[in-house]
């Protein structure tokens, strides 16, 4: 089964062509970064006009790609939630029209079982269940994968997601947007036990976290640096902050495999990509004898293959959409599209 997929669910357009759910023909991504970076984070207005523009170039260079044409599309899939709802409406539009000129099923795919599937391409010998922690620019989640299509949040985060913060606190810190590659290489030559940072915990929900606290902490210290006329050893900053952060998701995934007896381990999301926080869930699963599935940089931030990998399994089990399928900026990840 050949599925044309979209993503834009934020500041990346994304077309895809896979097959079967694992194999991908073509994934084809334009990043609007360097757009946004001029304002220090997504601008939505602009990253909706974006998508506008490069929307039906990129999925003509994703068909050229894959070999195939619009009459070789067995169904068109596209995310629809959560994400910028004036983001999510350009793809959520383009695939209506796509699957209503070539008549066939239109397949609706939640985000983060996006973000979750991405493994499937990584590991094709993957299947459920399996605990799957994805942490992205908006989501922080703990999720109990049953099978390809029940997945139940166990643990979620309260406030901020984790990628929000690596962005918030990189720019106090004056790197460039999108945070997160540019802070991991700054920790790199610091010492993370330099500055004294908090580690949330939820009275009554072990598995939830909280990064609000970690974030104003780190702002703090560096105005009142500011204020002071001092100068801080930002790596080692850098490297405490995000030795706070793997403190949290590391110790929290674990106790959840270990409770609900769960040996494979799946990581999901842009902060995926973060070398400390890959450094210690290694180190962690070694030690416990966990199955550690982490998929690579290509798959962890936004694309359109992990989209059309999760449509495939919600085909089969009888989820698609009709002309009336709408965009939604947020929705629980087993609240879906009937």
């Amino acid at each position: 089964m050949l599925i044309f997929s979209i993503e834009t669910s934020c500041d990346e357009t994304a077309v895809a062509v896979t097959r079967n759910g694992r194999e991908v023909l073509a994934d084809e991504i334009c990043s609007q970064a360097d757009m946004h970076a001029l304002y220090g984070g997504v601008v939505p207005e602009l990253a909706s006009r974006n998508h506008i523009a490069v929307i039906g170039r990129l999925s003509d260079m994703a068909l050229r790609k894959a070999g195939i044409t619009k009459g070789d599309i067995d169904a068109v899939a596209v995310t629809y939630t959560p994400g910028l709802i004036g983001a999510l409406l350009v793809g959520v539009n383009f695939a209506k029209g796509l699957a209503l000129a070539l008549g066939v099923p239109l397949i609706p795919v939640h985000h983060i079982r996006g973000h979750i599937a991405a493994n499937y391409i990584a590991y094709p010998e993957l299947e459920p269940p399996f605990l799957a922690l994805i942490v992205s620019g908006g989501n922080s989640l703990i999720a109990d994968v049953r099978g390809y299509t029940d997945i139940r949040i166990i643990g979620s985060s309260r406030d901020d997601a984790a990628g929000e913060c690596f962005d918030k606190v990189a720019r106090v810190l004056g790197l460039p947007y999108p945070g997160g590659r540019p802070l991991d290489e700054l920790s790199r030559g610091g010492d993370d036990t330099a500055f004294r940072l908090p580690r949330a915990r939820i009275e009554g929900a072990p598995y939830d976290m909280s990064f609000s606290g970690l974030k104003t902490a780190v702002v703090n210290i560096v105005h009142n640096a500011g204020q002071k006329g001092e100068t801080l050893h930002l790596p080692s900053l850098a490297a405490s902050f995000t030795s706070a952060v793997s403190d949290t998701l590391v110790p929290r995934t674990m106790m959840a495999a270990r409770e609900l007896g769960y040996n494979k381990i799946a990581i999901a999301g842009g902060v995926a990509a973060n070398s400390r926080i890959r450094t210690d869930f290694i180190k962690a699963a070694a030690a416990e004898g966990k199955t550690l599935l982490i998929p690579p940089l290509s798959l962890c931030g936004d694309n359109g293959a992990m989209i059309g990998c999760q449509a495939y399994y919600e085909y089969l089990a009888g989820k698609s959409a009709g002309m009336d399928l709408n965009a939604y900026a947020t929705m629980d990840v087993d609240d879906l599209y009937a």
